[in-house]
């Protein structure tokens, strides 16, 4: 319990809260980096998952490969990318990118695989192309499962981005490896507070983006009302 106030005295102590090195600016580091991440990964995993999702085909081999990219230990393949490239952001942000792509890519195929066949069977006997399809019918419908793909991509690279200290002065992680360092255990504790609140954050924000994404897609789930 001591070592508990001590980590809230030392979040709350304004000294760490100045500078490049203080509390505002490795929070920023953090976001940066979790955004950075995510939207490099979902450039590349939201397009092909919705492409498997709208054809159904190569869904077991992607299936098969982002299981085995998820399998690979975050850490053992950040001390591997920081051997051959070096100290700096790239290797954690590689590292961080291998991580986020499953769950998109799983959100986004999941997503446009469960729309109702009836229904785009029916846009395409209006005359709607593949195109139309997919971002009139298919994405609308399939934008809960996407955010919940992208909620859970988020919240897992917010949480490992504090791997990115191991190679890198950036991010919250640095209070856990320089409490560890120093045996300075209500620094590490307040970086670990600190992280948690940060991830509780994004997640109720992302979980209400979610119920309203949700909420627009179940009126217009039965038909196709307003879309020719």
């Amino acid at each position: 319990m001591n070592l508990f106030i001590e980590a809230v005295a030392w979040i709350l102590d304004r000294a760490h809260w100045e500078g490049e090195t203080g509390i505002g600016w490795r929070i920023l580091e953090h976001l940066g980096i979790t955004f950075l991440v995510v939207t490099l990964a979902a450039v590349v995993a939201l397009p092909l998952g919705i492409l498997i999702g709208h054809t159904r085909r190569g869904r077991g081999l992607v299936v098969g490969l982002a299981g085995a990219v998820r399998a690979v230990p975050t850490l053992g393949l950040l001390t591997l990318l920081g051997l051959a490239i070096g100290i700096g952001l790239l290797a954690p942000v590689i590292a961080l990118i291998a991580l986020a792509l499953p769950s998109l890519l799983a959100g986004a195929y999941a997503g446009v695989e469960a729309v109702d066949r009836a229904t785009v069977d029916s846009a395409r006997a209006i005359g709607m192309s593949e195109t139309q399809i997919v971002t009139r019918v298919e994405l609308p419908l399939a934008a809960p499962v996407l955010v919940g793909g992208l909620r859970s991509a988020t919240l897992q690279v917010v949480s490992t981005t504090t791997l990115a200290a191991y190679v890198a002065d950036a991010g919250l992680g640095r209070y856990l490896y320089a409490g560890l360092k120093a045996r300075d255990y209500p620094e590490m504790l307040a970086g670990a507070l600190l992280v948690g609140a940060l991830a509780l954050l994004l997640d109720l924000a992302l979980a209400t983006v979610q119920r309203w994404v949700t909420r627009r897609a179940r009126p217009g789930a039965p038909t196709l009302k307003g879309i020719a």
